[in-house]
């Protein structure tokens, strides 16, 4: 049974650094692995018997109960109830003591638990540095943020009966570079610069990724022009992106090292040769997907798949619009579309691009300088669209209603055009419609979310239900042409960028 044992100095006084440890929900404040927390049942937060529930910033989530606790001895013990992990039996203590030599604290935390044998240097590694260690540095931050008082201390880690005294352990690496695309400020693609980074090294749950094929969104348009605040200038944009595990954190598991991966999802980071990222949020790449097709679909073919399986479920029985029939996520949704029955009128740009969008699935094609909503009820016998999946915006909406069947719905998921125009609810009572506004965020928010997403999508691209439609490829440091031909709406089908 593994014993770790981890000491260090806090430079200040023990009354300080007890009043927050005390609160069994304070880590959330200064912990860097917490993502958030919270005391399940309502009880006080120094209750002998309370339950915190708490996720990690990799996605793993955990519960632990508070056993013991002493303001005379400042000392608190606790349990896990509930983890992921093979940690078993895990009881921790924490203890603290006022330093005879100035008005400092020395902290001692230590834990006995069992876990299988091959996992155990995985186990000792996760709790001594991912928890302790990182816990150490966290609340030194919190108490000191500008750098006062890094204290000092000897470290021992050992076994159940071996313990080992350690020296100080070193600094931890500070990272390597790697070249990015920066947004050094929001505005047009000029802000884009290129750019030498620093990686950090991977944390608790977190990995390093060396990319091998990066994709392309509207999205990231949004987030260089501040139409979307997921990126605070000076900042790293793109979220999707296919690559290599380089290197793997504490408490990370089912990954390593030369393993193929893919995410699609915030938080933004993804143009640059390497990131460092949590690894709860990467999808591990089948080897029948090679790296281009799924930084071709991975975001737009998820996307593609919530509209038709989750927001508007669509049926053989039904007539789909699809708006930028030709464009990234309308290829894939045309083809996915029609392979499930329905029948798709696209609409698009120019002739150009309406043949692209006959080859993708559609039925129809409506060129978008024609009367839409005539042409869409002429096709479909003055009945209307079930469904309109429009990712232009804009003075968009009405149209679409104009166009749509009775009970029919109208799925916004875009304003490539530019910012929505207000509709009036009560117009949607004409033909009882239904308005959507999906957010990818919220159907591809969790792990568990993007696993059930990516399965399904990489069951479509096995079945040819789906195929990557690849317009063009950009070398990683021409990301800012890349944004101005999708803006320019020159583009067709996915972008990708190669580093």
């Amino acid at each position: 049974m593994p014993r770790i044992v981890r000491s260090t100095v806090i430079d200040a006084p023990v009354a300080e650094v007890w009043r927050i440890l005390r609160d069994f929900n304070s880590h959330r404040d200064w912990h860097p692995a917490i993502a958030d927390s919270v005391i399940e049942d309502g009880q006080a937060p120094d209750s002998v018997g309370a339950v915190r529930r708490f996720r990690l910033t990799g996605g793993v989530v955990l519960r632990e109960q508070l056993l013991s606790l002493s303001d005379r001895d400042f000392a608190l013990s606790y349990c896990i109830l509930d983890a992921p992990l093979p940690l078993f039996g895990y009881v921790a203590h924490i203890r603290l003591r006022p330093v005879t030599d100035g008005n400092r604290t020395f902290w001692s935390w230590m834990s006995d638990f069992d876990c299988p044998p091959e996992r155990e240097a995985d186990m000792v590694r996760l709790v001594a540095e991912g928890v302790y260690e990182a816990g150490f540095g966290g609340l030194r931050r919190t108490l000191y943020p500008l750098g006062r008082g890094q204290g000092e201390g000897a470290t021992r880690v050992g076994m159940f009966g071996k313990s080992a005294t350690l020296s100080p352990q070193p600094s931890p690496q500070r990272g390597e570079g790697a070249n990015a695309i920066v947004a050094r400020a929001y505005g047009p693609p000029d802000v884009l610069q290129w750019t030498r980074v620093l990686v950090p090294p991977p944390g608790f749950g977190e990995v390093t990724v060396r990319h091998t094929a990066i994709g392309v969104n509207f999205i990231d348009v949004y987030c260089r022009t501040g139409y979307f605040r997921l990126l605070q200038p000076p900042g790293v944009l793109g979220m999707e992106g296919v690559g290599v595990v380089e290197d793997v954190g504490p408490g990370v598991t089912g990954l390593s090292p030369g393993d193929r991966v893919g995410y699609a999802c915030a938080p933004v980071g993804a143009y640059a040769e390497r990131r460092t990222m949590p690894a709860a949020l990467l999808v591990s790449l089948p080897d029948d997907i090679d790296d281009e097709t799924a930084a071709a679909t991975l975001l737009k073919g998820m996307t593609a798949e919530f509209l038709l399986h989750r927001v508007h479920p669509l049926t053989a029985s039904e007539t789909a619009v699809v708006h930028a029939a030709a464009g990234g996520v309308g290829v894939l949704l045309c083809q996915w579309a029609s392979a499930l029955g329905a029948l798709v009128i696209g609409v698009v740009g120019s002739e150009a691009k309406a043949r692209v969008a006959r080859a993708q699935g559609c039925a129809h094609v409506v060129l978008a300088s024609d009367d839409v909503a005539g042409r869409v009820l002429e096709l479909t016998g003055g009945r209307g669209a079930d469904v309109v999946y429009d990712a232009v915006g804009r003075d968009s909406l009405a149209r679409d209603l104009a166009m749509l069947a009775l009970c029919g719905h109208i799925v916004s998921y875009g304003q490539a055009g530019g910012h929505l125009e207000p509709l009036d609810a009560a117009a949607l009572a004409e033909r009882s419609a239904r308005l959507s506004r999906p957010n990818f965020g919220h159907y591809a928010g969790t792990p568990a979310q993007v696993r059930l997403s990516s399965q399904r999508l990489f069951d479509a691209l096995r079945r040819g239900l789906v195929r990557p439609l690849v317009g063009a490829r950009f070398p990683l440091r021409e990301a800012a042409q890349a944004h101005r031909r999708l803006e320019d709406r020159a583009s067709v089908g996915a972008t990708i960028l190669v580093p």
